[in-house]
């Protein structure tokens, strides 16, 4: 009888009927939530120029193609010699376990 293209063409004019009255406000309301995401994209992005964050070369530099997404975070943290010898004198605290198992 119907297909799928004629039924949702006739879903669209019946909402659109039904709802004549409210359009132009959720048309005003998308359009300034529009404005607001672009003005908070270009804050971020000058936000960005300002303190010289190069993302873009960075990304193409490392072998990455650019617009896979955001670069994973660097935290820089405490270095902790590792002890190597095996006889627990190290700086750490406790063993470490590097995924090897001896016998």
């Amino acid at each position: 009888m119907f297909g799928l293209s004629e039924f949702a063409i006739i879903l669209i004019v019946v909402i659109a009927l039904l709802a004549a009255k409210k359009l132009p406000g959720l048309a005003r309301s998308a359009g300034k939530s529009a404005r607001i995401l672009k003005a908070e994209a270009r804050a971020v992005r000058e936000a960005d120029e300002d303190r010289g964050d190069d993302r873009g070369t960075a990304a193409a530099g490392s072998g990455g193609a650019q617009g896979d997404g955001p670069r994973p975070r660097v935290i820089r943290g405490e270095t902790v010699a590792r002890d190597t010898t095996g006889t627990g004198t190290g700086t750490g605290s406790g063993s470490v376990d590097d995924g090897t198992h001896r016998a």
